[in-house]
């Protein structure tokens, strides 16, 4: 192990910094949504914005994930812990505390940033199709897809020490902190088997990714959307492997050093750029698009035909769906 001393005010300070990133997360997401909703009302009084709001059900479950995500990252803060958590459950015995930490990675590492990227992956899958699957197979679909690695860290989370002996640092999900006021604080940790489930997930959704993005760009020849495709790509492929390297490197040090909170924020941020990346490409920027392209053209857009249903003008924009 490095040492590397204890700095309590920079410790703050990260976890400061991540509540505020978790904060701009929450807004964008909250934004998402109300584009989401706002194209959704749009599209029943006009048939074009149907064909842009085929994918609103995809991407409301990504805007989710990651809301999911960001909420379930507070667990892990030990700032957020002290000061809003323990005052309302102030009977929380030491052991239920430290399964907070345990909580804490199975959703996250388990199911909400599985979920987001698989949903991610669909979503730039299906984005060049003229024709969309069944919403409800689909969404099955990307849940079955999260069930093995969440049934896995489920496992080796709560249930491989019981079976299995490895050395702490494999299994180490929380640590005992002791303070100058004699009280005892739970620190939340990355077990490496965690991060080598996570890691084989992200190794076989990057090839997964890899194989849909050059599909895509194949399909695409407008410059800007390249542009968004590409940015897209390098946020995934760069985020996920940095994320598990750092979060194997983190073994190194026990939570409460300096070090190891440095690389916790690491680990955070390369998730919330992929998360922030995904929902401005593939929520905001599409919607926005085609709200603009119905705006723009010329005044009344959809009007009634002789039979009372909405037609548009002019037709269907396939490429609206594009990212």
């Amino acid at each position: 192990m490095f040492f590397i001393p204890a700095l309590p005010f920079i410790d703050s300070a990260i976890d400061f910094a991540t509540i505020s990133f978790i904060a701009i997360l929450l807004f964008l997401s909250l934004f998402s949504i109300c584009f989401i909703f706002h194209l959704r009302f749009k599209s029943r009084r006009c048939r074009h914005l149907q064909n842009f709001n085929s994918l609103w059900t995809f991407r409301f479950l990504f805007v989710f994930f990651i809301t999911s995500w960001a909420l379930t990252e507070l667990l892990r803060l030990p700032y957020f812990r002290r000061s809003y958590f323990y005052p309302l459950l102030p009977q929380l015995t030491l052991p239920q505390r430290a399964n907070l930490c345990k909580v804490h990675l199975v959703l996250s590492l388990g199911f909400f940033e599985p979920g987001f990227l698989v949903t991610l992956l669909f979503l730039l899958e299906v984005s060049v199709k003229k024709t969309h699957p069944r919403s409800f197979f689909s969404v099955f679909f990307v849940l079955d897809s999260c069930l093995p690695i969440f049934l896995l860290q489920v496992y080796f989370v709560f249930f491989q020490g019981r079976e299995i002996r490895l050395p702490e640092l494999f299994h180490r999900s929380w640590f005992l902190c002791w303070n100058s006021h004699d009280h005892n604080t739970v620190l939340c940790a990355y077990p490496l088997l965690s991060t080598i489930l996570f890691g084989v997930f992200g190794a076989v959704f990057t090839l997964s990714f890899l194989f849909s993005f050059w599909r895509v760009v194949s399909h695409v020849i407008n410059k800007a959307l390249r542009v968004r495709i590409f940015a897209l790509a390098l946020a995934v492929i760069i985020g996920l492997p940095l994320q598990i390297l750092f979060m194997g490197l983190s073994v190194f040090w026990t939570p409460d050093k300096t070090a190891f909170d440095g690389i916790a924020l690491i680990v955070f941020l390369t998730t919330f750029t992929c998360a922030v990346v995904g929902e401005g490409i593939l929520v905001i920027k599409p919607i926005a698009d085609s709200l603009a392209a119905r705006g723009g053209e010329g005044g009344e857009s959809c009007r009634v035909n002789s039979h009372g249903e909405m037609s548009s003008l002019p037709g269907s924009m396939q490429e609206g769906n594009v990212v």
